[in-house]
């Protein structure tokens, strides 16, 4: 994720050929022994994922192997267009799939998912903002896989020392000092939400699952409206800050231009590469607003693995989601994949915590919410900030503009 998230309804109805291990051709079935039954199921995945879902499925396969007989085929099957390739056929879809949380809600309502059975195991077994974003209105309807999904400030700890980065008014003067760069990513409202979202300012969906409701332009209490963009346009106008896209921050990573940036664990292996023993990385910073100092907020999501509701073996189906997701296949996943696991236990392990991209994750997950804004949110607060990181050049009214962004956001 990268960033990804702006999710649009599609319409599909493609369901991919079978293939075993996630792109091989199918070998012979053995024959089953006798007095025992087949169980077949067929298993939705990344293609990226192939070896590891192999190695887990022939693991489940083994540790089950005195109750059946196995006949598991693994598709190729991409996380983000997962919702719409199911809906095309649910009868015909997988048994067991792994999609983007921001689809559990309409799968949900589809009738795709049914809420889990051992939902309490999977609560006590997990990280709350990884259930959280497999639940509607309170009810599992999924197994958390990872959390991963958000982001979290790199710097390079040659330039910085360790107070610099946790105020962004400190991390911009050290850069300047550095005669480098700070980045950060305005045109995507994905980041923009950071200076919102710990504000009593609010952004979310109404209950019909497609129109938000946004009060960025509220006048009333602590924060203001004009407050945030006041204090955006402060940090715009200093000549360390860069308003650049995820792809051009890792240009200047490494070509030395940028020494800090906010992006997520899907460039850690580049920004180590990099940076290399001085690559660090840690929760947002705080920002002024108000004259107040205000910790940055976050997106964030997971991925998560679901049971088809018409699956013809759905008691076998919810046993290999549970394997899939268990703590000693999410420490399996990190160390193959470099995934952030969404199991409680196997994100406090020391291979996770010894991730600097990981833990600053989850440092900053507490400041996090799980991304749920319909598709009007977008692009007028790409262009409100787009406005604020170019200095606010047509000298408009804070207060008018943040009134027309959140018209265009609450449009029905």
């Amino acid at each position: 994720m990268k960033k990804a998230l702006v999710f649009l309804l599609m319409s599909l109805s493609v369901v991919l050929p079978a293939l075993t291990a996630c792109g091989q051709p199918e070998a012979p079935a053995a024959a089953p022994a006798p007095g025992r039954r087949t169980v077949e199921l067929t298993v939705w995945g990344a293609e990226e994922d192939a070896a590891l879902l192999q190695e887990l499925i022939a693991s489940f396969e083994a540790h089950y192997a005195g109750e059946a007989d196995f006949r598991i085929t693994c598709q190729a099957q991409g996380e983000s267009g997962c919702k719409d390739a199911l809906l095309g056929d649910l009868e015909a879809g997988a048994d067991v799939f792994t999609f983007a949380d921001d689809q559990v809600a309409a799968l949900a309502a589809a009738g795709a998912l049914d809420p889990l059975e051992d939902a309490d195991a999977v609560r006590a077994a997990d990280l709350s903002a990884a259930v959280d974003a497999a639940s509607v209105n309170g009810t599992l309807y999924a197994y958390p896989l990872t959390a991963d999904n958000g982001y979290f400030l790199y710097y390079n700890k040659a330039c910085f020392d360790p107070s610099d980065v946790e105020r962004m008014d400190r991390l911009l003067a050290a850069a300047e000092r550095a005669e480098g760069l700070v980045s950060m990513d305005w045109s995507s409202g994905w980041y923009v939400y950071a200076f919102f979202g710990n504000t009593g300012l609010e952004v979310g969906l109404n209950g019909d699952g497609l129109t938000n409701y946004c009060t960025w332009n509220g006048t009333e209490g602590p924060v203001a409206g004009v407050d945030v963009a006041q204090a955006m346009l402060d940090i715009a106008a200093s000549p360390s800050f860069s308003n650049r896209t995820d792809e051009e921050f890792l240009a200047g990573v490494r070509d030395g231009s940028v020494i800090a940036g906010v992006s997520g664990v899907w460039n850690a292996v580049a920004v180590q590469e990099a940076w290399g023993e001085d690559a660090g990385a840690v929760k947002l910073p705080t920002f002024t607003c108000a004259g107040e100092q205000i910790q940055m907020a976050s997106f964030s999501g997971c991925k998560l693995i679901g049971v088809n509701a018409y699956s013809r073996e759905p008691e076998w189906a919810a046993r290999l989601a549970a394997w899939l997701t268990s703590e000693e296949s999410q420490r399996l996943r990190f160390a193959q994949r470099g995934q952030g696991p969404a199991n409680s236990a196997a994100a406090a392990s020391a291979e996770v915590q010894d991730s600097a991209a990981i833990a600053a994750l989850l440092a900053q997950s507490e400041f996090s919410q799980i991304q749920r804004v319909g598709g009007n949110f977008w692009q007028p607060v790409s262009d409100f900030a787009a406005s604020m990181a170019q200095g606010n050049p047509s000298g408009a009214s804070l207060q008018a503009q943040l009134d027309h962004m959140v018209e265009l956001v609450t449009a029905r």
